[in-house]
């Protein structure tokens, strides 16, 4: 495998092909860019377990979409990082949008352009009018060492870079770690992937405590919602809201 640097360089020198399609001129095209951006949604797990926050995706993780989440997070290919974390930062800001939608019809709203749609904030909602922050949900230590990089990571400070131009009170913040190791996820069922996680994760202790009062998830694909379920339980126990989770892609698995 690649390191992460060496990669980079090879970008750099080599022929430029899409990550998504393939077709030469460009490490991600337009045609691939809209399939990933154009349709920001819920797209909750099914059947939604206990706990999870509302759950938002930029897109399906299939075709092109799948191909760049693969690319970037196993292979190495973080030139992607900044058209995925566009992608994630775009569907948060259309998730605050529905959920405030209906938080109050009388309330006061400023507007904001946003990929050239107005994105309208409800400045009553906790993350318009003060701070809220962007969790990137972790990766295990030797899973980190293997690829080399923290791909959540990495988009968490890119989209919350994001939210900020944009005219949201958004910071990054790396407040979970391991609190156990736990087994591979891949061929569990949800019952098995939430025995797994259960008690997984933990907050990081701050000298001053949480530095904000709600939270945004955010991680690269939602599955079962196993993983953001734990993730949430571990912020509300230390005194966290976390009414939203965001990512990048989500499976159609039914589980």
């Amino acid at each position: 495998m690649l390191t992460t640097g060496l990669t980079t360089v090879l970008d750099l020198v080599l022929p430029q092909t899409c990550a998504g399609c393939g077709a030469g001129g460009a490490r991600w095209c337009a045609g691939c860019h809209a399939e990933l951006v154009g349709a920001p949604a819920r797209r909750s797990p099914e059947p939604v377990p206990d706990g999870l926050p509302d759950c938002w995706s930029a897109a399906p993780y299939e075709g092109a979409v799948r191909r760049a989440v693969v690319a970037y997070k196993e292979r190495g290919a973080v030139a992607l990082a900044e058209v995925l974390a566009e992608a994630v930062a775009f569907t948060i800001v259309t998730a605050v949008n529905g959920v405030t939608a209906v938080h109050d019809t009388m309330a006061v709203h400023d507007t904001t352009a946003v990929n050239g749609v107005m994105a309208v904030h409800d400045t009553t909602a906790p993350w318009a009018g003060g701070r809220f922050a962007v969790v990137p949900v972790p990766s295990a230590r030797r899973t980190r060492r293997h690829r080399g990089h923290d791909p959540v990571g990495r988009l968490a400070v890119l989209a919350a870079g994001r939210l900020r131009a944009w005219g949201l009170r958004a910071e990054t913040w790396p407040a979970l770690g391991q609190a156990r190791r736990v087994a591979d996820q891949a061929g569990l069922s949800s019952a098995e992937r939430s025995s797994n996680l259960a008690g997984s994760l933990r907050v990081r202790r701050t000298p001053k405590g949480p530095p904000v009062a709600c939270a945004v998830l955010l991680d690269d694909i939602v599955t079962t919602g196993a993983t953001l379920v734990e993730a949430a339980r571990a912020l509300s126990s230390a005194g966290v809201r976390v009414p939203l989770a965001a990512t990048v892609a989500a499976t159609r698995r039914r589980s």
